[in-house]
């Protein structure tokens, strides 16, 4: 495979690790297992939007299927309260264990890294400044620039433009199937990283590359 010039990645549970939300939920006297609920059905909601072009933010929609999720369950304080508290968790999480060597080896192979995400700058922003990776991406995007999701193709369209990069030249790097879908269908190069062993949906073009942790990517993009 051809050398790229940028590595392009999702952020929310790409980059970030959702496990400390659990906690968020247990808080409140609700089950963990909500965590994975609320965050499914936030992507879920975006996406339905997007089919129709129509557009929220994830913070929007993340309050409003934080209070249905909620609606039938003994939590220990009001409803905005418990909405208010589950979304600060989500602005405090740490990236995967991964991440930091992932991007120190890729940035010293000499590959410009960008985030492309369906949160918001300042989500993306805050997360790698704590985990002290900042200075390593060139560009934070976010769906709130195009105003819709991904997987439109308008979102990676506008990762390709604002790097001035021809999506051939760009790899999308995701968690999420549907993800790379998207930017394939957009014209990009795709890496899975599949750090829980799962398979890859048969229904769906298999990535251009799979790895189970970030620091396998720069061989695995010229093998």
């Amino acid at each position: 495979m051809s050398r790229p010039t940028v590595i392009v990645f999702d952020v929310n549970e790409t980059l970030s690790d959702l496990t400390p939300l659990a906690d968020r939920f247990t808080d409140l006297g609700a089950p963990a297992h909500l965590s994975k609920l609320w965050f499914a059905s936030v992507l879920r909601e975006g996406i339905a939007l997007a089919t129709l072009g129509e557009f929220a933010t994830f913070a929007t929609l993340g309050r409003d299927v934080g209070r249905s999720l909620l609606a039938g369950v003994n939590i220990d304080r009001d409803a905005d309260a418990a909405v208010e508290h589950v979304m600060e968790g989500f602005l405090g999480l740490p990236v995967h264990p991964d991440i930091p060597d992932g991007v120190a080896a890729l940035r010293a192979a000499g590959l410009r890294l960008v985030t492309l995400s369906n949160g918001a700058t300042a989500v993306a922003e805050r997360l790698l400044r704590d985990a002290g990776l900042r200075d390593e991406f060139e560009h934070v995007l976010s769906v709130e620039d195009v105003g819709i999701w991904k997987p439109s193709g308008r979102v990676y369209g506008h990762a390709a433009t604002t790097c001035g990069t021809d999506p051939a030249d760009m790899v999308m790097v995701a968690v999420h199937p549907w993800d790379l879908n998207g930017a394939a269908h957009a014209g990009m190069r795709t890496a899975w990283i599949n750090r829980s062993g799962t398979i890859y949906p048969g229904y769906l073009p298999q990535p251009t590359c799979t790895v189970s942790a970030l620091p396998e990517l720069v061989a695995a993009l010229t093998d």
